[in-house]
């Protein structure tokens, strides 16, 4: 998750944003501003509360937060355009939020079994290792608390991560429960949207679907399975080529493998709904066919789904 979030973070004064900033944040009527805000951080949490993920917490008024806006705003019915105004902050229960930070001490947990000389990038590589897992314990807390890594550290700046200290992290809503019964993949929006048997939206997250080169299935498909910490099984000859590698490799399990944390395998044979190990870039980068979510986004939809749940592909 550090590349694109250091991109901004070079062109915006991201270490300006302070946790008083969001704590005291407030909607005055005016829109997000361009950049970095507690308001947006604030009504990122909102969105997540609400289960309408915006992706990383990251305070940027961006992609993911507008797809998430224009996504509560279809569940909730109002006139969808992406925008925070008085009726969706509202709805959100910006007025009498809970704060939207909160302080967290790190655990002898959170700092054991951290690849704290990074991993390769070479699919050989890192099918000889017994697990692919976070490389510093910040990224660790930040997929915890559904934040962009370089963000909490400026957040916390000055701070070592070493247990015992106490942080300041996002405060999240706690996971989203309910049978899913459909899934719609909305390649359009970027959004994909987990529904109960009356049509009501459970839960919406922001989504990579597919690229020109190596596109999402279209059409109607079904869960089949559920894997919790997957393997990941490298096939040149069906997928694609990872640098040099050309023979069919399986890679450890691991938040960050190829899929991430979760894989739900779709009846269309290679595709899936996965994790990913860079939450940041959804919006970036295109995924190879598969839909690819957060890792605790896809954490949360896996224990709402079972096999024989449609998934719809929306155009």
């Amino acid at each position: 998750m550090r590349l694109f979030a250091a991109l901004l973070l070079a062109a915006s004064p991201a270490a300006a944003l302070t946790p008083e900033d969001i704590r005291s944040a407030a909607f005055d009527g005016e829109a997000l501003s361009e950049g970095q805000s507690g308001l947006a951080f604030a009504t990122q949490v909102l969105l997540d509360r609400a289960g309408v993920s915006p992706g990383v917490i990251d305070g940027y008024d961006g992609g993911m937060t507008e797809t998430a806006l224009r996504a509560f705003e279809r569940r909730e019915g109002f006139e969808v355009d992406g925008q925070l105004d008085l009726e969706v902050w509202e709805a959100l229960g910006g007025p009498s939020m809970e704060p939207a930070v909160q302080d967290y001490t790190i655990t002898e947990e959170d700092v054991s079994g951290i690849a704290s000389d990074g991993l390769p990038d070479d699919y050989a590589e890192l099918a000889e290792r017994d697990a692919i897992p976070h490389t510093s314990v910040a990224e660790r807390l930040a997929e915890r608390f559904h934040m962009d890594e370089d963000v909490l550290r400026a957040l916390n700046d000055g701070t070592s991560f070493e247990a015992g200290q106490t942080i300041t992290v996002a405060a999240p809503g706690d996971r989203t429960e309910g049978e899913v019964t459909r899934i719609a993949v909305r390649k359009a929006d970027g959004r994909v949207d987990a529904m109960d048997a009356d049509g009501a939206i459970l839960a919406s997250y922001p989504a990579a679907i597919g690229s020109q080169q190596t596109p999402s299935p279209s059409g109607t498909v079904e869960v089949v399975a559920v894997a919790m910490d997957p393997t990941y099984s490298y096939r040149p000859d069906v997928n694609f080529q990872q640098g040099d590698n050309a023979e069919p490799l399986t890679l450890p399990p691991g938040p960050n493998g190829p899929v991430g944390a979760v894989w739900i395998d779709l009846s269309k044979e290679t595709y899936g709904i996965h994790g990913t190990p860079e939450p940041a870039s959804l919006f970036q980068e295109a995924s190879h066919g598969c839909v690819r979510l957060t890792n605790w986004d896809a954490e949360e939809l896996a224990f709402m789904v079972s096999q024989g749940v449609t998934v719809e592909f929306v155009e």
